[in-house]
């Protein structure tokens, strides 16, 4: 088993008041990694502190979402590019989350905007794949399963050589892996549907502008052990 410690790349934070009561995204991140065996685990912020160290000397990655977008193009999102590509490279095992799976995809060739029809959120149904049946990471997860979720962009075209495993009614790119040990995902599945409760309590104006009805999606959370399930299994295979 690796003794290198595992990386979670923050590229945003949660809001003050969740972040107060609840913790913020590399904590619940963390928390899912040490349930599956992760010792030592590291939090660098891309957004204050520039570029960590080399991804060789990690035993994973995590990059967590954001409150930004990766069409943006912010500085410091775009100086990770070369970073993650590296990452891939090298073999190091890598999992983007939300905005991190959206920017794993830009950084490998993808194409990343805003969706269609707009916001994806609450407690949704994912749908795995045949192609996910053998994956390491997600092939233990049944074939349907629930997760939180919350995203205005995603991934509108995979990387070259992207391997689909999972998909929603509403988003087709919920999951892809790229290569044997890379993998995005753009549900949460280090969110509680309290957080997420959490989020839809001050995104009511925004979600009726949308046609969207926050209180309706909120009453409807349900917890998601399986999508949680993804960050256990990502600590043991990276630790392996």
């Amino acid at each position: 088993m690796s003794s290198a410690p595992l990386l979670i790349l923050k590229t945003g934070s949660t809001h003050d008041h969740i972040r107060e009561r609840l913790g913020d995204f590399d904590d619940w991140i963390a928390a899912g990694l040490r349930a599956g065996g992760a010792t030592a685990v590291q939090s660098h912020d891309a957004r204050a502190d520039g570029l960590p160290a080399s991804p060789e000397r990690f035993a994973g990655v995590v990059l967590t979402g954001s409150h930004h977008m990766v069409s943006e193009r912010e500085p410091w999102s775009e100086a990770l590019v070369p970073w993650l590509q590296a990452a891939v490279a090298a073999g190091t095992p890598v999992l983007g989350i939300c905005y991190g799976h959206q920017l794993l995809a830009h950084a490998l060739g993808g194409e990343v905007d805003h969706h269609p029809d707009g916001v994806e959120i609450g407690t949704v149904t994912v749908e795995r794949h045949a192609a996910a049946e053998s994956d390491p990471l997600l092939g233990q997860l049944p074939e349907r399963f629930p997760a939180q979720a919350v995203h205005w962009q995603s991934v509108r075209r995979l990387p070259k050589g992207a391997v689909l495993l999972a998909g929603s009614a509403h988003e087709s790119h919920h999951a892809f892996r790229v290569g044997e040990r890379a993998w995005g995902v753009q549900f949460h599945p280090e969110f509680s549907h309290e957080a997420l409760r959490a989020y839809l309590e001050g995104l009511g104006e925004v979600l009726t502008a949308e046609g969207r009805d926050a209180r309706q999606i909120a009453a409807a959370l349900q917890p998601t052990p399986e999508a949680a399930s993804v960050l256990p299994r990502f600590a043991q295979l990276a630790l392996a």
